[in-house]
């Protein structure tokens, strides 16, 4: 069960959530279950919408295991538990990486904060970099799973892109997923499948999922929004091994191509 955070969480949140004036649209990307890739696949969303010449940050929230660095392939002198603990300013926390237009806030694996720490102090950090104002976008990449912290993220954000597989324990996780956000309020959620070869599997599932969700008397707005599949690729694990970005080194693979086809949905349904 989710514990109830204190009321200066709360008083934080509200801040993160509805007094930012900022051009920056923030949008949380997640997954019910860990393994699916969402890391993997965030980096390359996050490449290719700054390909498009847009500001784009991306915040490493998997507090447990952070391996955006390495994926975007910079070595950080900050961690957001840097800006936490005072050791640096939120310009300082930015670091710019080989591709235009994208910069990381690092995070950091292992960190005592994963286990011990009051989670709000993250949402601080996302209200600081969206008050920068210099991003078109911020994008949260959380841990797996649902835990206090990942609530809280997916709390504040209007936009939620949820990663998962037609594995049926990734099914079963998605959906506690959607009945989370359904019950905090929310009213929709993007969706996208990895590791599935057609597009109408992944429509036929989230289909399934709604029935489902309907069935269970989850709110009836709550919409379910399927944007796309990602068709397994071997040069798509390889590259991420290598620090490379795959939608670059790859570009006119079908994997590559379907997340050019995801990212410009992501655009399209951003609030």
């Amino acid at each position: 069960m989710r514990r109830n955070i204190s009321e200066q969480a709360q008083n934080l949140l509200k801040l993160a959530t509805l007094n930012v004036q900022t051009k920056t649209k923030l949008v949380t990307f997640t997954s019910g279950k860990g393994g699916v890739g969402k890391s993997t696949l965030s980096a390359n969303i996050a490449y290719l919408i700054a390909e498009k010449g847009l500001k784009v940050c991306v915040l490493d929230a998997d507090v447990g295991l952070a391996n955006l660095q390495v994926l975007l392939n910079v070595r950080p002198q900050f961690t957001i538990f840097d800006y936490i603990e005072g050791r640096c300013e939120i310009d300082e926390l930015l670091t710019p990486t080989a591709y235009e237009n994208l910069v990381l806030v690092a995070g950091k694996s292992g960190y005592q904060y994963a286990t011990s720490a009051s989670s709000f102090v993250f949402s601080r950090v996302i209200h600081d970099v969206l008050s920068l104002d210099k991003f078109d976008l911020l994008i949260v990449d959380t841990g797996a799973g649902l835990s206090e912290y990942v609530q809280e993220f997916l709390e504040i954000s209007q936009n939620i892109f949820a990663i998962t597989t037609t594995d049926p324990s990734a099914l079963t996780d998605v959906y506690a997923l959607i009945k989370m956000l359904s019950e905090v309020g929310k009213k929709d959620v993007m969706i996208a499948f990895n590791h599935t070869k057609l597009f109408s599997t992944g429509a036929t599932i989230t289909k399934s999922l709604s029935n489902l969700a309907q069935k269970n008397n989850i709110k009836n707005e709550f919409m379910i929004k399927y944007l796309g599949n990602i068709s397994t690729s071997q040069n798509l694990s390889s590259t991420a091994k290598m620090r490379k970005m795959y939608t670059k080194e790859f570009w006119s693979e079908t994997s590559a191509q379907e997340l050019r086809a995801i990212a410009d949905e992501i655009l399209k349904n951003l609030k």
